[in-house]
């Protein structure tokens, strides 16, 4: 049976690891590569693991592994790339020997000049001048505080450092996200051989093709949730795109919208009332979906939310939890808003139960994916009776017979005639000596 022979090292005979191209021997600390053919074989592996989907952790640790296995003696890498995110500005996945992969996201800063250490970081000078590389050997000759990131790296051990800063052009940008930057340090006294550098470079703009690619992958999973929730973003993202497309499910409706909004836009500045949204919005998203609801769509100050489960009592359950759960947030809120001289308001709410159609609704230049059906229209005409009726929370009959032994936590108001619905009926609050 014949074997593969793999090269010998040249300096002590042992069998190289890796690449047959490679010389490389795990006795030896010096580099052995030969010719173009790692190259090679690590843009082919770059470009199989981004056919199969890998990560940008993923990518990063199987490169840097594959550079280790070349011969080269990694003590850190770092890739990244602006991301589209409401909070956060870039996003940079770290690898250190030893120790293996971090994600770190760098918040938006309010301030384009309170940036740190950003402005003294070679990221940040490849970025300004776009140069496409960088390179700084770390021994007495490194100007101590010019890069407090090289300080830092140099007192860990390492001895050499380059960066790449790789533009993305077309297609290939997506939105801000136009460039890929990635570094490298080593701990070999005499640093990066002249060879070890051509390799990177050469490497340089399939990793970064690649990379990019995983990266606007995870960047549109994350906008798709932002914006369409994240049951629906999966949903559409999983191929339920055609228009038209619906399935039936049971779900408590959650309609909400601030108290005297109208009024508050009035008479309050655009950028406090941007402010008093968000602060409020975040309050009553976050409680929805600690409880296991979706988040549908805001209209106007007003939130669409559904809690789904063919076990009514169970969605009731976690409904009228996530509205205990908000009274309270909302209290602690309004408290901190008050103190600092903040506008505050309140929050009305519906809850109802029924039957809904949830999929792809519109027109064939716009879709929506979101719920439709008598009871959605129903639970925003409820909502609109919290101001006359006095009441924080109002509940329909069909929510109220879902409760179970929560029943007793709910008083009737009464009957009465929604707007554009056939029959009165019977409509419920919390009773507060009870829940």
């Amino acid at each position: 049976m014949l074997r593969e022979q793999r090269p010998r090292c040249r300096s002590c005979a042992h069998a190289t690891i890796g690449a047959p191209t490679s010389t490389l021997c795990s006795n030896c600390s010096e580099p052995r590569i030969m010719d173009d053919g790692v190259a090679v074989t690590l843009i082919d592996a770059l470009i199989a693991d981004g056919l199969a989907g890998q990560g940008e952790h993923d990518l990063v640790d199987g490169l840097c592994r594959r550079l280790v296995a070349a011969g080269i003696p990694l003590t850190r890498a770092v890739a990244g790339s602006d991301v589209l995110h409401p909070e956060y500005e870039s996003r940079l996945v770290r690898w250190h020997r030893g120790e293996g992969i971090e994600r770190r996201e760098l918040r938006r800063e309010i301030d384009p000049d309170d940036s740190g250490d950003w402005r003294r970081d070679p990221f940040s000078r490849l970025f300004e001048s776009r140069m496409p590389r960088f390179r700084q050997r770390l021994g007495s000759d490194l100007p101590p505080g010019e890069y407090p990131v090289l300080d830092n790296i140099k007192q860990l051990g390492s001895t050499d450092y380059t960066a790449f800063f790789v533009p993305l052009g077309g297609i290939s940008a997506f939105g801000s996200v136009n460039h890929v930057m990635f570094s490298w340090a080593i701990d070999r006294p005499e640093g990066f051989s002249d060879a070890e550098l051509r390799l990177l470079e050469r490497i340089a703009p399939t990793f970064a093709l690649v990379f990019a690619g995983a990266a606007h992958v995870d960047i549109a999973r994350h906008l798709m949730s932002l914006y369409l929730g994240g049951d629906a973003a999966n949903r559409v993202l999983s191929g339920q795109v055609e228009r038209g497309r619906a399935e039936t499910i049971r779900a408590v409706i959650w309609y909400s919208d601030l108290a005297d909004f109208t009024r508050i836009a009035d008479e309050v500045e655009r950028d406090q009332l941007l402010a008093l949204l968000n602060d409020y919005a975040e309050c009553l998203v976050d409680v929805v979906t600690d409880h296991g609801g979706h988040v549908l769509k805001f209209i106007g100050d007003g939130l669409l939310a559904i809690f789904p489960d063919e076990d009514a009592t169970r969605a009731s359950a976690r409904a009228l939890d996530a509205t205990a759960a908000a009274e309270r947030r909302i209290a602690v809120l309004s408290e901190r808003r008050a103190r600092q001289a903040q506008r505050i308001t309140d929050f009305y709410l519906a809850l109802h139960q029924g039957e809904l159609l949830y999929g792809n609704f519109g027109s064939r230049r716009r879709l929506d994916f979101t719920v439709l059906g008598p009871a959605v229209n129903e639970a925003s005409r409820i909502v609109a009776l919290c101001r006359s009726l006095d009441q924080r929370v109002i509940v329909s009959s069909a929510f109220a017979e879902a409760t179970g032994p929560r029943r007793s936590t709910l008083v009737s108001l009464g009957r009465y005639a929604l707007r554009g619905v056939t029959r009165p009926q019977e409509l419920f609050t919390i009773d507060r000596t009870q829940s």
